[in-house]
């Protein structure tokens, strides 16, 4: 983890304010409500951060219209939240987060997930691989073992499927099933047809991969991992090694209801991993522009 404590946007909230002023406005406030330039910073200690748009004439502040409204967390206590997830490689608890930046639990554990969603919502758009690309799709599960709980048996286990372009970006999502059906479902809509599609010898990926420029497999189940080096879906593997050591280090469990997010936060940083940590950062505070997380929208579960 790379953080300089000691920069004023994670003690001052003017500073945090104006730092995320600049990433959001670049020096050009925009009203979020009517999408005018025609507004002006307002005074005085009441109207603090506070905009008026001459046009509409809303008032609004750099929190209205993204994952920070109507939060009471102070601007420099989410900087420092931010760039604690942004460098954390395999993730931050929430019990640990609020230690940290000190803040209750619960407050903890909301604003990761706010968080989280502004990973998604930086999440980079288009179609995976294309005419000369490579893309491996895999399946894991996450979920305890029967054999490492004394008193009673675990969760039932979840499926995440990642689609990884090799040398490039990685995007995983949790499926009910996993099955012809709803794996297609993903695959199809997130890889250019004219990808090669790389996967393992799993009857699932039979016909789909007929839909695809090209589709290779290796056998898992007969120990074939490479063959030539072309044929693997190691790339994926290795996606999936980080994603569980956040599981089994950092999380220990993720619920159903919040698993999306927690692929959108590993989707996240491995996408972004040519970036240095405060990039990362600015980053995700773009992304959280323009989506909401209300509390009524999570249950209360430790994760």
């Amino acid at each position: 983890m790379n953080i300089d404590i000691t920069n004023p946007i994670f003690h001052d909230e003017a500073k945090a304010t104006a730092h995320i002023e600049a990433q959001r406005w670049n020096g050009e406030p925009t009203c979020p409500h009517c999408g005018s330039l025609a507004v002006r910073k307002m005074g005085g200690k009441t109207q603090k951060g506070m905009f008026l748009c001459n046009d509409c004439r809303d008032k609004f502040t750099v929190r209205t219209g993204t994952v920070m409204e109507r939060s009471h967390v102070p601007l420099h206590k989410w900087l420092l939240a931010t760039h604690i997830m942004a460098a954390s490689k395999k993730g931050m608890s929430a019990a640990q987060m609020g230690r940290m930046i000190g803040v209750t639990y619960k407050t903890a554990w909301f604003l990761c997930h706010r968080i989280r969603e502004a990973m998604e919502g930086a999440a980079p758009t288009g179609p995976l691989g294309g005419p000369d690309g490579t893309v491996e799709a895999d399946e894991t599960y996450v979920g305890g073992k029967a054999k490492n709980r004394a008193t009673r048996k675990p969760a039932k286990k979840k499926a995440v499927v990642a689609l990884v372009e090799r040398d490039g970006r990685a995007r995983s999502f949790h499926v009910a099933n996993v099955n012809a059906k709803d794996v297609r479902a993903l695959v199809v809509t997130n890889i250019d047809r004219e990808s090669a599609l790389l996967t393992d010898e799993s009857p699932i990926y039979k016909k789909m991969g007929k839909e695809f420029g090209y589709h290779g497999s290796v056998n898992h189940s007969a120990k074939e991992y490479v063959r030539g080096v072309f044929h693997h879906t190691n790339t994926a593997e290795n996606f999936f090694s980080i994603f569980k050591r956040g599981v089994i280090g950092t999380y220990h469990h993720m619920s159903e209801a919040h698993l999306g997010r927690y692929c959108a936060e590993f989707d996240l940083r491995y996408n972004t991993r040519e970036l240095t940590d405060a990039e990362r950062a600015n980053e995700i505070i773009k992304g959280g522009i323009g989506r909401r997380l209300t509390y009524r929208r999570t249950d209360n579960v430790a994760a």
